[in-house]
């Protein structure tokens, strides 16, 4: 048995929510924003995943470490209004808590994601990230996306400018 797996949830089982929360605060913790710049409260963490899960755009992978919820990635794809970027999907939200770190978790999210995309008909994907998290950076450029732009003033945070990399991968 291996020790990572993912997999899509459409509703939490018992657990699995507070699993998620609580690999997302250690990930906060750790510098990971994904838009927060302070701890959200856990009322309003379960109700942004519990939220998630009933957005119809939305689809939410997460990764397991030895059974356990330590990670996510949200497939996001366009509203329907949006014909003109309906080859285009985007991820969000994609972290792995720092005490999976290190067993491969965040590139099988990736990977998850990628073929999730391509099997919904999407031909390209897109995301950004802060210039301070180098190491979803480096599993970015590894498995093939393309920096095509950075915003200097892309987050505001502890009261000074962050900037962002947009990235893009054409899928099959």
């Amino acid at each position: 048995m291996t020790d990572t797996a993912t997999d899509i949830i459409e509703r939490f089982r018992p657990g699995e929510l507070s699993e998620l929360c609580d690999a997302t605060r250690k990930a906060l913790d750790d510098g990971i924003g994904f838009g927060w710049v302070s701890m959200p409260s856990d009322e309003r963490l379960e109700a942004y995943w519990k939220g998630v899960l009933v957005v119809p755009h939305r689809t939410l992978i997460v990764g397991r470490y030895r059974g356990v919820i330590s990670g996510s990635v949200q497939v996001v794809r366009p509203v329907t209004r949006d014909e003109a970027r309906a080859f285009s999907a985007s991820f969000d939200t994609h972290f792995v808590a720092p005490w999976a770190r290190g067993h491969g978790l965040a590139g099988a999210l990736l990977e998850h994601a990628e073929q999730h995309a391509a099997a919904a008909g999407f031909k390209q994907i897109c995301l950004d990230v802060r210039v301070t998290q180098e190491r979803a950076i480096r599993l970015y450029e590894a498995n093939g996306y393309e920096r095509w732009g950075t915003l200097p003033d892309y987050h505001l945070v502890d009261g000074r400018m962050i900037a962002g990399h947009f990235y893009r991968k054409k899928i099959a």
